[in-house]
């Protein structure tokens, strides 16, 4: 492999002034600098980059930790947050936890030693430990997570908001007897929406029984063994909010398997608007995340915490709004 000596040998120049042209940091005679950039051409000298960057204490690379990157949701903030941080001159390192506590510290210990410059996690629910004991030794940005003890920035959806629309898109509607199919309790999205779609039902004067709510996994499988409960417990609802997309597609699968029809027989409403939302029978109404504001907002933050290390500790939140397409109608 040629190394920088070699270019200099072949120059016949010291391998500071190699040094100097390839990095501009003094100025060299014009043909000197030229046998130099004459050398490295005919020798296809290659400079370690990695080397180079460590020198300098930077790697010009990003952490990305998600807990399921199968989930088209986390690929398109993933993708986002990979485009932003390659326009900034940045690699994006991708470990998926599947919601694993293990799996997360044992991803965030290999990029601490890969020395990353920054990382942006969504993690698990047991994040607080770990990251008091890596922070504040690499800048981060959490999505969709908080951390008082640490100061670590965050990029936040308005989840509580965003339950809040499909309560009162449904109940606008007309539906009174609407089924929910939650997520995980421990997640920090879930019970937030929860939250906002039973406020919503409140203020109308409507009951939101437990037998109408059945807690799931975020997943399409999931989805669809929560509308089969559902439909069991709370036979006579008109209506379904999924607290995301995936579990509204598998809970659309079972309604067809039983020959009903949505929005004919049940209205349903989803929420995340990932890409699939478009390609189900009928399209499905949602309320969508902004994932390219999250990806490049995330991207920004981590990149400002680079430069201004000891800043005061930022909190962005973004809002949801509702899409409407054809899988909710008005209760006849």
């Amino acid at each position: 492999m040629t190394t920088i000596a070699d270019v200099a040998r072949y120059a016949g120049v010291s391998v500071a002034t190699v040094s100097h042209v390839m990095n501009h940091t003094r100025h060299v005679e014009p043909e000197t600098a030229e046998r130099v950039r004459a050398a490295i051409t005919a020798l296809r000298y290659s400079p370690n980059s990695v080397a180079r960057s460590l020198r300098r204490g930077e790697t010009k690379t990003i952490g990305l930790l998600l807990p399921d990157n199968s989930n088209p949701f986390f690929a398109s903030v993933a993708r986002q947050i990979e485009d932003a941080g390659f326009v900034s001159g940045y690699t994006v390192i991708l470990c998926n936890s599947d919601g694993s506590a293990e799996k997360e510290e044992r991803y965030l210990s290999v990029l601490m030693a890969k020395q990353i410059d920054g990382l942006i996690f969504a993690g698990s629910s047991d994040h607080a430990r770990v990251f008091a004991r890596l922070l504040p030794s690499v800048p981060a940005v959490l999505l969709d997570r908080e951390i008082q003890s640490v100061n670590v920035d965050s990029v936040l959806v308005d989840h509580d908001h965003g339950g809040y629309l499909a309560g009162k898109y449904l109940v606008g509607l007309g539906h009174r007897k609407i089924g929910v199919i939650g997520g995980p309790r421990d997640s920090s999205s879930s019970p937030a929406r929860l939250r906002g779609f039973g406020r919503a039902l409140g203020e109308a004067g409507i009951e939101l029984p437990a037998s109408s709510i059945v807690d799931s996994d975020y997943h399409f499988a999931g989805g669809r063994l929560a509308m089969e409960q559902l439909m069991a417990q709370a036979p006579g609802i008109t209506a379904l909010f999924a607290c995301n997309d995936l579990m509204a597609m598998g809970a659309l699968t079972l309604l067809r398997s039983r020959g009903m029809h949505v929005p004919d027989d049940m209205s349903m409403i989803g929420f995340d608007d990932i890409p699939y939302a478009v390609t189900t029978w009928p399209p499905l109404t949602t309320i969508a995340q902004p994932v390219e504001k999250i990806g490049t907002r995330a991207v920004s933050l981590l990149l400002e915490r680079l430069g201004e290390p000891d800043a005061p500790s930022r909190r962005e939140v973004l809002a949801p709004v509702l899409v409407e397409r054809e899988s909710c109608a008005a209760l006849r």
